[in-house]
């Protein structure tokens, strides 16, 4: 009678609990734990040869006075770090690493407005996307040769000058601080568009959604870069910075073809590479390139103190 009743209010015996399926072989836990280290042996070897390895040698060397060709090394202690920093003609190179840590800012700023400008609706914005890229993909070599005739006495600058009245009796790379802010400017021009990309991708992935409500809402185009689109690309931002700030340390490609370092434009890194190459003092050029490596670091360091990672979430 029971079971009757049971039947009749529709309830069901509780289905039994599925088998626990058994744990794997131990062998079988090793190799499915082994197998993504198999995968990076050989870019994790490439990395500790190519990088790694090459960066102990340096900190080694720059404790020696090798000239990069005598199988004998001298250990001179800290006497390369103390040369770097007190004499003058090494120490001056950090004062040209200044034009390009101003040229960084105006290239941040540049990039980070035509990004929000073509972000929108704007015509043939595809068009100016690929004029403000295309420096970047052209290789720095050539662009040394094209700006070095740009800038030259008689040059495409004189020339466009002179359709506007102007007679300048200049040499654009003739004095320190010309020659500075000319190079400065042509890396402006070059990097410009790689910043611009890195913006442009992050605006892009902001929800449109947000753009939609902000604007029935009656938010203006500044209201809404600064209420969606500086925290939306915040992490992207950050990441630029230290970018730019390396790459000013760094500077080599664009000043070493079209002055070589002369009339005062020598970056650390033409410093380095005369140092090691032209006066054979590998052991010095080795803590210089250790002292700036350590500079960088220092710099992201303080960086990321300053503006730690935070996680952006503007849903």
């Amino acid at each position: 009678m029971a079971h009757l009743t049971e039947k009749a209010r529709g309830t069901a015996p509780a289905a039994p609990a599925p088998p626990r399926p058994a744990p794997a072989p131990r062998r079988v836990r090793l190799r499915r734990g082994a197998t993504p280290w198999l995968f990076l042996l050989a870019p994790l070897a490439l990395l500790v040869t190519f990088t790694y390895a090459p960066i102990v040698n340096m900190v080694a060397y720059s404790f020696t006075d090798w000239d990069g060709v005598s199988p004998e090394l001298r250990f001179t202690g800290a006497g390369n770090y103390a040369e770097i920093f007190t004499r003058e003609d090494l120490f001056q190179v950090f004062f040209v690493s200044g034009y390009y840590l101003a040229a960084s800012a105006v290239q941040i700023v540049a990039a980070l407005y035509f990004a929000t400008i073509l972000s929108f609706h704007v015509r043939f914005r595809n068009f100016f996307k690929g004029v403000l890229f295309f420096p970047y993909l052209i290789n720095g070599v050539a662009i040394g040769f094209v700006f070095l005739h740009f800038f030259q006495d008689g040059g495409t600058l004189d020339s466009v000058l002179g359709l506007f009245g102007a007679d300048p009796d200049h040499a654009w790379l003739g004095d320190p601080v010309s020659a500075n802010t000319s190079l400065a400017g042509v890396s402006v021009w070059r990097y410009l568009g790689l910043n611009f990309v890195l913006f442009l991708g992050a605006i892009q992935s902001i929800p449109g959604e947000l753009y939609e409500a902000a604007e029935l809402d009656g938010a203006n185009r500044r209201q809404q870069f600064r209420h969606i689109i500086a925290p939306g690309i915040k992490p992207v931002l950050t990441l630029t910075v230290i970018l730019s700030v390396s790459g000013s340390l760094s500077a080599f490609e664009i000043p070493y073809i079209m002055t070589g370092g002369a009339t005062g434009t020598e970056t650390f890194v033409i410093q380095t590479v005369k140092l090691a190459f032209q006066f054979n003092k590998t052991g010095l050029a080795s803590a210089a390139a250790v002292v700036l490596l350590l500079i960088i670091l220092l710099v992201t360091w303080v960086q990321r103190r300053l503006v730690p990672d935070e996680r952006v979430d503007l849903v």
